[in-house]
């Protein structure tokens, strides 16, 4: 203070409100407090100098208990101490010290600098400091253009927020308007006379004290207006919004354990629940418009989810009156041993565990600050509670001899160490998706990952071909492991033109990626000449992946059949066709004895075949025909997703589908160790590290739940500042930003599909058997197949598992609203809760659309498999 160096200093102290958090103000530490803060003010006012004035402000109030972030009078209200060694108003005699109500300090400090006030700000400028040193009149008309300016700059707000948002009462602002027209109106006269000098002096003073006490009534109630509409929080409709959320959630739970309960379930619990929510929304609706109160769509809404919930409970309280509710329909605990009722429990206990750890973190602001970490950890722990587990069940060790029976000891089985690779790879991968956080600035010590920044802003031109290199590399080497999956299960055989796109058109769709990676990339370093040529292409490589992605996916919905058939009925024609080359004994050998062979080998499967099940047609790819379908959505999904996003930022969506399949292993593996009796039936564990992981890579993506981390340059990929509507741009942030949910929801029935893809892999370590066995084996290992021996299973189980996710989705989700609701006056309330609800919120319709579409794929597969069959047995 004493070099003189500076025109504005800012202080900000915290101890007062740290005080008041934690011992409210009645207590003596706040005492203790205060009494320094008054000690700090009085030596640096001991170092003030004539021309500086002192402003002492508190940022807001506190209630008896020390919170603040509410409507109340104690919250909204704070001190002002203004102090200066030269007099600001006048050296009359001392007067009663009078409180000037609601000033705010922003719009003051704004024009002492000289700067325009704030633009959403609506605080009442404090014009007594603004009076200077002239006579009455002077200082009247300096406030009065001080009050001017301020209601203008509120008026323009009100305008601009008005065309926007309608939460604003159109009476009041209707009112408002008509106030400050008739003070500018009036202030126009006022300074038109002024200047022609036709008022004396007493009656101009008296002119300006009316005028300045109309704006002053329009910026109060312009304020009342705007807190009336925003700082109110409606208590009821926060605690029916909790309750239903959580009704909805045990909803979820309860039609996800009972599904398989009873043929008519469907009808009973679901369609009949469904129709009383539209005939209660029909009825409510129609009389709010009878009524002509106005529709409330959300109220209806409401309405109507709460009528067709209480259906649900109606109809299920009525068929099982006695039916515990976490027991479903399974025995009975007494019947069972303790330690077969604890594994029961533990079951359902350690995923539901950390389900509850996940939900409780909501409520914690440093939890919510810290939760890139934490869900990588819970995913981990979630991981390593299973491995516990199966050792504690028995399921990792198998007793080899009556030797070590008598010690008791026993062997690892084999198929342990690979469920132990299956996790360490899994460990590696939720340690490299740290590498591509980003941060907030609550944690002033983090710096953001490198990998967020574009390649375009590297200056190391060795460094970016390398990345660009690696890059592409790794988006090649996904359509090389996605393509020999295919090629695996036999779904790369047939000529269809979806199977033929998966062939070229994921190369194509390659290529247009990384010349539009290396354009974006260059852009700046083009050549003057080649500026034109470079606008077009930033513009016509995004849109052709975004064409041959659309064409990708009508075509996987026009025909999702990926199989080959073909008929193994011997037939009359020569065995041998004609060699047409250069005439020699040897060729003709080498030509001739491999057809021979081959003829010989199909003529003995198929009289296997006959004697077996009298097969005739050999389909490659049917075993996995729901499982590629949902491959190849999902990496045209991952492709437009990594379009989006920067181009290093690639390498985080590779890890991801790594991650996603290491999961669905170790899900496949974990099962079959446990001898599951059930294949129908997606364990709790598997849903919810399912949906771990889609957290996780929401911040392994480069995000966060607060608003300057959105990624806004994505609403421009693929066009040149020329966006029409905000639709376009909305889903493309949108998109962006919840590129982990969509992969992760749209990928869920993989879950239920992956054991029965991995039924050949575990079949073939077994021992080798007779032909005749081997083949009856196989044919015992339908693989998705399966499926289809029990169409009603099939689809209770796809039900089952969208019950599931969408629990877990809903519980998370029901945390952080109760969260929002019980910390309303936290003094984080605006920075850390809120943001979070509102992208938990957008999370969970995002999540539970594309999960929707993904079990509408399948059911789109399941029809086109049935449509298949039929044309098999017209033949």
């Amino acid at each position: 203070v004493d070099s003189g160096e500076w025109d504005m200093l800012i202080a900000h102290f915290l101890g007062v409100d740290h005080c008041g958090h934690k011992h409210g103000p009645d207590h003596p530490e706040m005492e203790k407090k205060l009494t320094q803060m008054n000690e700090m003010l009085r030596s640096l006012v001991d170092h003030l100098g004539n021309d500086t004035l002192l402003l002492v402000a508190g940022d807001h109030g506190m209630t008896e208990t020390g919170d603040h972030g509410g409507e109340s009078e104690k919250e909204v209200n704070a001190a002002l101490f203004v102090y200066s060694r030269t007099p600001l108003f006048g050296t009359g005699p001392p007067e009663e010290p009078e409180a000037i109500p609601q000033v705010n300090l922003v719009p003051t400090v704004a024009l002492l600098l000289g700067v325009p006030i704030p633009y959403s700000n609506i605080g009442e400028v404090m014009a007594e400091l603004f009076s200077g040193d002239g006579d009455t009149v002077s200082a009247a008309l300096q406030q009065l253009s001080v009050y001017h300016i301020n209601a203008k700059q509120v008026d323009r707000f009100l305008q601009s927020y008005s065309l926007v948002a309608q939460d604003l009462p159109a009476e009041q602002l209707q009112r408002l308007q008509e106030l400050f027209s008739g003070a500018v109106e009036e202030h126009t006269q006022l300074l038109d006379q002024v200047q022609g000098a036709t008022l004396v002096p007493p009656e101009l003073e008296s002119r300006l004290g009316s005028l300045i006490s109309r704006f002053q009534l329009y910026l109060r109630e312009a304020r009342a207006v705007c807190t009336q509409s925003w700082a109110r929080f409606n208590s009821l409709r926060m605690v029916g919004g909790c309750t239903l959320i959580a009704a909805s959630c045990l909803l979820c739970y309860m039609a996800a354990e009972l599904a398989a309960s009873s043929d008519s379930f469907y009808r009973s619990c679901l369609l009949y629940p469904l129709l009383w929510g539209l005939v209660v929304a029909v009825v409510f609706g129609l009389s709010h418009v009878f009524t002509q109160e106005g529709l409330d769509l959300l109220l209806v809404s409401s309405c109507a989810a709460a009528a067709s919930q209480l259906g649900f409970f109606w109809h299920w309280w009525g068929r099982h009156p006695k039916r515990a509710l976490l027991v479903g329909s399974q025995p009975p605990l007494a019947s069972i041993g303790l330690r077969q009722r604890l594994r029961a429990w533990l079951g359902l206990a350690f995923p539901m565990g950390i389900l509850l750890f996940r939900c409780g973190a909501m409520f914690s602001d440093s939890f919510v600050v810290a939760e890139a970490r934490v869900a990588p950890f819970l995913l981990a722990s979630l991981v390593l509670l299973l491995v516990g587990k199966l050792h504690w069940d028995g399921c990792l060790t198998v007793t080899e001899g009556p030797r070590q029976q008598v010690l008791g000891f026993s062997s690892y089985r084999r198929e342990i160490w690979y469920l132990l690779c299956l996790v360490a790879m899994l460990l590696v991968c939720v340690r490299l998706s740290g590498f591509f956080h980003q941060c907030r600035e609550e944690i002033p010590q983090c710096r953001p990952s490198l990998f967020l920044s574009p390649l375009a802003s590297l200056r190391n031109t060795r460094a970016k071909n390398l990345f660009y290199l690696l890059c592409v590399a790794l988006l090649a080497g996904l359509v090389y492991a996605v393509r020999s999956w295919l090629r695996h299960y036999g779904n790369l055989n047939s000529s269809d033109p979806l199977v033929l796109f998966v062939r070229w058109g994921f190369p194509l769709v390659v290529l247009c990626i990384a010349c539009y990676w290396a354009v974006v990339s260059s852009a700046e370093d083009s050549l003057g000449k080649l500026q034109e040529l470079v606008q077009v292409a930033v513009v016509a490589f995004p849109w052709a992946v975004y064409g041959l992605a659309s064409m990708g996916l009508l075509l996987l919905l026009c025909n999702p059949m990926t199989v080959f058939a073909k008929d193994t009925r011997e037939s009359a024609g020569s065995i041998v066709t004609p060699y047409l080359g250069v005439p020699s004994s040897e060729v003709d050998f080498l030509h001739v004895i491999p057809q021979i062979y081959k003829r010989m080998q199909e003529s003995q499967k198929s009289r296997l075949e006959r004697g077996s099940c009298r097969a005739t047609i050999a389909a490659y790819g049917l075993g996995s025909v729901y499982s590629a379908a949902l491959v190849i959505a999902l990496t045209l999904l991952g492709f437009l997703l990594m379009l989006l996003h920067s181009e290093r930022l690639s390498l985080a969506f590779l890890l991801l589908f790594l991650e996603a399949f290491v999961l669905l292993h170790i899900h496949t593996h974990a099962r079959g160790l446990a001898g599951d009796a059930e294949p129908f039936s997606v364990p709790w564990y598997a849903v919810i590290s399912w949906l771990l992981a889609a957290s996780q890579f929401f911040y392994s993506t480069g995000h966060q739940p607060i608003f300057p981390a959105i990624h806004w340059n994505a609403a421009f990929v693929g066009f040149h500042l020329d966006h029409s509507t905000n639709l376009l741009p909305a889903v493309l942030v949108g998109a962006n930003t919840f590129a982990s949910h969509i992969l992760f929801a749209v990928g869920c029935p993989l879950l239920l599909l992956w054991p029965f893809v991995c039924e050949v892999s575990s079949s073939q370590k077994k021992p080798k058997k007779e032909p005749r066995e081997e083949l009856q084996e196989v044919e015992e290992h339908m693989m998705e197949m399966r499926l289809r021996e029990s169409p009603e299973k099939f689809s209770t189980a796809l039900l089952q598992l969208g019950l599931k996710y969408l629990f877990v989705l809903g519980a998370q989700l029901l945390a952080c609203v109760c969260a929002a609701m019980i910390l309303r006056r936290h003094l984080m309330v605006w920075k850390v809760f809120a943001p979070k609800f509102l992208f938990e919120s957008l999370g969970f319709v995002v999540s539970s659309i594309c999960l929707l579409l993904g079990i509408s794929l399948v059911m789109r597969v399941d029809c086109a498999v049935s449509t298949w069959f039929s044309q098999l047995q017209r033949r």
